[in-house]
């Protein structure tokens, strides 16, 4: 599979991962990696998980995600 944001400008690279929210193939250049925190419910309360997931996004979805 080739990232789609390389395909758009002309170039074929292997991708290395899949966008979370779009599905779109992803090079190591259009990928964006941040940690998540999880949380579990126990009992009457929420327990936030002690190792972060890793998010793999595209620079389009992060951007659309932090924006202001």
């Amino acid at each position: 599979m080739n990232c789609y944001d390389c395909h758009q400008s002309g170039v074929t690279t292997s991708a290395v991962a899949v966008c979370r929210n779009c599905g779109a193939s992803l090079c190591p250049d259009h990928l964006k990696f941040t940690e998540q925190h999880l949380e579990r419910h126990e009992g009457m309360g929420v327990a936030t998980l002690k190792k972060p997931a890793r998010r793999l996004t595209c620079l389009v979805c992060h951007d659309a995600e932090h924006q202001s």
